[in-house]
């Protein structure tokens, strides 16, 4: 009887990879592959590239030889928006056996008759043009929560970004699709649901495969927010100009969708935001901040921003920062602006010295720090329900309440993926929140 093939998976990137690979990986286990840890020998490691940053691109070599470590006869499969970027560079990498494009990477065991090491890696992919039909996904077993792929692509054309040209155009999941796989997830015991995508906010466009919308994504929310045994449901990175009103009206009342928004802004100068091919000015972003915070004052929001994009003078990065300071949002996400191939901000002047980059990002981070720390101390006192997560990290669990406080409590195993009433009593030396229980010992799930 042939031993039963093991197989391992290592995902760089965002939560839509990490999406993608658990539906990968299911397949695998239902063509009857063992799955492993990756720190673990096995016979195929699987690498889910990302290529938002040039750190992304100079990792994955590490994470080859770290697989190579652990059976250097493995046969190694890179998939993602690196391996569709860059097909060739990444197939000439030692070690790497095979490399499949944006339309192949659902197929991957088709590829598997022969896990014969390769001298170079055999590439198939394809003109992004191709990647034109949708494939949905969600990771579960994964985490406590489970992220749901609704919408892959994109149609906008930021000078600095590289995504449309890894992903495709934009096109979502059929509704009832998405209903199905919400239902597959509440079905598996899992408590909280991330919707996913490239550019979720463009959800029905190519539901069917046409290009008109079929369904908005409000028309998603609420269709989600009545689905049996989904006790919280989390929007993921929205754009501005794509998150109405009206939408914020009804997560406020809704449910299970909870106060929780990431909204990338990259800018605070209308000028760079111009540059850039942003779909907003900063006015639109203010009215979307004071829209959440006065239907939903406890809400936490996230803010994506770039530093030393082309042609950012010190005047305008201080015009970012004194923005971001002043405006009622929870933390940041930064990124150090890089230089893209095939991207229109390749070519523009005024280029920011990579040192000048650092350190504006350094600041941005502790301005970060300081947001978070403000918000946290405005939620003190206030009575929330915490989601626990399933990690023991040196004698300690963590979780986040609705509106994303992260708290720490002593390891309980008992306390895993369960929800908790709790009041929110104090931050510790380590920027966590502690607390004081509600109607203890009683499970709210």
């Amino acid at each position: 009887m042939t031993a039963q093939k093991k197989v391992a998976f290592y995902t760089l990137g965002c939560k839509l990879n990490f999406s993608e690979t658990s539906t990968i990986a299911r397949n695998f286990q239902a063509d009857g592959f063992e799955r492993v840890e990756f720190t673990k020998k096995a016979d195929i490691y699987v690498i889910n590239t990302c290529s938002v940053t040039d750190n992304a691109d100079k990792r994955f070599k590490s994470i080859v030889k770290s697989a190579l470590k652990q059976n250097e006869n493995a046969f190694l499969i890179a998939i993602g928006c690196y391996a569709q970027l860059k097909p060739d560079e990444l197939a000439a990498v030692d070690g790497v056996d095979l490399v499949l494009g944006a339309t192949e990477k659902f197929k991957v065991t088709d590829y598997l008759n022969d896990l014969s090491k390769n001298e170079m890696g055999e590439v198939h992919s394809c003109e992004i043009e191709e990647a034109d039909f949708y494939v949905g996904s969600y990771s579960i077993g994964d985490r406590t929560r489970a992220f749901l792929k609704v919408q892959d692509g994109c149609d906008y054309k930021c000078t600095y970004c590289t995504i449309p040209l890894a992903r495709g155009i934009s096109r979502s999941d059929a509704l009832e699709n998405v209903l199905k796989n919400a239902q597959e997830i509440s079905e598996k015991g899992i408590k909280e649901i991330v919707l996913t995508g490239v550019n979720i906010g463009d959800y029905g466009k190519g539901e069917f495969g046409n290009k008109k919308h079929e369904h908005t994504f409000l028309d998603l929310v609420k269709a989600l927010d009545v689905v049996d045994g989904i006790d919280r449901i989390r929007i993921s990175s929205i754009e501005p100009n794509l998150l109405t009103n009206e939408t914020i009206q009804y997560v406020a009342k809704s449910k299970s969708f909870v106060p929780h928004f990431h909204i990338p802004l990259q800018s605070g100068s209308n000028g760079l935001l111009k540059l850039m091919k942003r779909r907003y000015v900063r006015e639109v972003y203010d009215d979307r901040v004071a829209s959440i915070k006065k239907e939903m004052p406890n809400s936490c929001i996230g803010v994506d921003v770039i530093v030393g994009f082309p042609g950012e003078t010190d005047a305008l990065f201080l015009e970012t920062y004194n923005y971001l300071n002043d405006l009622d949002i929870s933390y940041l996400h930064v990124f150090t602006y890089s230089e893209r191939p095939n991207t229109e901000a390749v070519e523009m002047e005024g280029v920011v010295p990579l040192k000048i980059r650092n350190k504006r990002s350094k600041m941005l981070r502790g301005l970060s720090a300081k947001k978070r720390r403000a918000f946290y101390e405005s939620q003190l006192k206030n009575e929330l329900i915490v989601l626990f997560e399933s990690e023991n990290k040196e004698g300690f669990i963590y979780g986040f309440t609705e509106n994303y406080v992260k708290v720490k409590t002593p390891w309980n195993p008992e306390l895993v993926n369960t929800l908790h009433r709790i009041k929110l009593t104090k931050i510790d030396e380590d920027g966590f929140v502690r607390f004081d229980w509600i109607n203890v010992p009683a499970f709210i799930s």
